[in-house]
C-alpha cells in the first residue's frame, strides 16, 4: 500500500466560527495598527521609489560605518545612508554594505564620474573593496514608479472583485475584497514596523499575495456554494464550517509545501531576495488566515439570500445568518 502523508485527518469537525467576534476583531485591529504604524513611521523606500543611487560594497574587512561615512564626507553628496548587510550564507571574510546616496536635484542620476569618486573614497578604507552592483534611479522616474505600483495593486484588486462577483454573489465579492485589503495593509504595516526596504520587488510580492489569497478564498467559496445547494435548511454558519473543514486538508498541504520552499529561500537565498521572500511568506500566512477568518466572516455577517427557505434557528450569536423569509 502506498504511503500517504496526512497533515490533517480526512474528516474534521472543527468550529472555525466559534470565536468569530474575536478573530474578526483581531483582523480589524491588525489593519488599523498597520495603518497607524505606516503613517507614523513611514516606509523605508528603496532606490526604486526614493530616487538616488545604491552602491553595494564587498570587503574582506569588517564594515565600519563611521569610517565609510568619514571617507565620503568631503564629496558633498547630501543624504548618504550606509547599512551593513548580514547574511548567514556569507563567509567569515565577506562583509557587505549598501551605500545609498540621495537623488541629486539637477540630475536624473548620479554621474559615472561621481560614482567613481565614491568608489575611490571607499577604497581608501579598504583597497581590496569591490563594488558588485550600482543602481541609479532619478526623482522623476521614481515618482512614476510609485504611481504605477499603486495603480497595479488597485487594478488587480478590482479585477479580482469583479471576477468573484460574477462567479458567486456580491456578498462573496465583499468578503474577498475585505480579505485582500487585510492582507495587503497588514503586509505593508510589517514592512513599516521593521523598516524593511520597500521597493518594486515588494510590489511584485504584494501582487503574488493577492493571487494566492484569492485562490484559497475561491476554493472554499466554491465548496460553500455546493453545500448551500446540498444543505438548504442547514444554518449558514454550519454550512460554512462544513465547507472549511472539507477543504482544510487541501489548504494545509498547499500552504505548508509552499512555506517549506519559501523558508528555505528565506534562510539560504541571500539578502538580495530576502525582502521579497519575506513578503510572500508573511502574505501566505495572512492569506490562509484571512480566507477563513476575514472573507467568510464578512459573508456570514452580511448573510445570503437562500430563496424561500426560512431562517434556521439556533444561530443568534454575533455573526448571524440573514435570509429572506418566505412571503
Amino acid at each position: 500500500m502506498a504511503f500517504r502523508l496526512k497533515l490533517v485527518p480526512e474528516v474534521t469537525h472543527w468550529d472555525f466560527f466559534k470565536h468569530a467576534r474575536y478573530t474578526f476583531g483581531l483582523s480589524v485591529f491588525l489593519v488599523i495598527a498597520s495603518i497607524i504604524v505606516t503613517m507614523v513611521m513611514g516606509l523605508n523606500f528603496g532606490i526604486d521609489f526614493k530616487g538616488g543611487t545604491t552602491i553595494r560594497t564587498e570587503s574582506t574587512q569588517a564594515v565600519d560605518v563611521g569610517e565609510y561615512r568619514a571617507a565620503l564626507a568631503t564629496l558633498d553628496l547630501g543624504d548618504v545612508t550606509i547599512t551593513e548587510v548580514f547574511d548567514p550564507a556569507f563567509g567569515a571574510n565577506k562583509h557587505v554594505a549598501m551605500v545609498r546616496i540621495q537623488a541629486q536635484a539637477e540630475a536624473e542620476a548620479i554621474t559615472p564620474e561621481v560614482v567613481n569618486q565614491v568608489e575611490a573614497a571607499l577604497q581608501t578604507v579598504d583597497p581590496t573593496m569591490t563594488f558588485p552592483s550600482v543602481e541609479s534611479v532619478g526623482p522623476k522616474v521614481s515618482g512614476e514608479l510609485i504611481k504605477t505600483a499603486v495603480l497595479s495593486v488597485l487594478a488587480a484588486t478590482a479585477a479580482i472583485v469583479v471576477y468573484v462577483w460574477l462567479r458567486f454573489e456580491w456578498q462573496f465579492a465583499l468578503g474577498a475584497v475585505a480579505a485582500l485589503v487585510h492582507d495587503v495593509v497588514a503586509t505593508i504595516g510589517v514592512f513599516a514596523l521593521f523598516q524593511i526596504k520597500f521597493d518594486l520587488t515588494i510590489i511584485a510580492a504584494l501582487l503574488t499575495i493577492l493571487g494566492y489569497s484569492i485562490n484559497d478564498t475561491v476554493v472554499v467559496f466554491d465548496r460553500l456554494r455546493e453545500n448551500l445547494i446540498k444543505y438548504k435548511t442547514m444554518p449558514l454558519r454550519d454550512v460554512m464550517n462544513l465547507a472549511v473543514n472539507e477543504t482544510l486538508s487541501r489548504t494545509v498541504m498547499t500552504s505548508g509545501t509552499t512555506l517549506v520552499a519559501l523558508i528555505a529561500l528565506l534562510v539560504l537565498g541571500g539578502d538580495v531576495i530576502r525582502g521579497f521572500v519575506f513578503a510572500i511568506t508573511w502574505g501566505i500566512v495572512l492569506g490562509t488566515y484571512s480566507s477563513v477568518y476575514v472573507a467568510k466572516n464578512v459573508v456570514l455577517f452580511i448573510g445570503l439570500n437562500r430563496g424561500d427557505k426560512k431562517k434556521p434557528a439556533g444561530d443568534e450569536q454575533f455573526f448571524t445568518e440573514k435570509t429572506d423569509a418566505a412571503d
